[in-house]
């Protein structure tokens, strides 16, 4: 897991997976964007982007790779662990929130 007093958790195997993106060169120099937005069956929607760091962004580091979070998202998102799922029936990024009242199926979208 990741550093212990984090505003989110990045499980071993999401850390791993995001490092493998980072990797590529498109994505140099980026860093992981974890965000919600309005919209999704369940009323707000997970995004998860590379990008670089934006004014008033809440900056968590872990490592060698930094994760980006808005004002907005901070509020929404404190306390979620973020896995990633392979294999056959893998899903990818999945987010684990603890303060979501309701998800959809599919597991992208919540309300709280």
């Amino acid at each position: 897991m990741s550093t212990t007093d984090q505003l989110i958790t990045l499980t071993d195997a999401a850390q791993t997976e995001v490092r493998r993106l980072l990797a590529t060169s498109e994505n140099a120099g980026k860093g992981l964007r974890l965000g919600i937005k309005g919209g999704g069956c369940s009323g707000l929607s997970y995004v998860l982007d590379f990008t670089e760091k934006a004014e008033h962004d809440t900056v968590l580091d872990f490592g060698d790779f930094q994760v980006f979070l808005d004002r907005k998202s901070t509020i929404y998102l404190s306390g979620i662990t973020l896995d990633h799922e392979s294999g056959l029936q893998g899903k990818g990024f999945v987010f684990h929130n603890p303060h979501a009242t309701n998800t959809c199926g599919c597991g992208e979208s919540f309300s709280i």
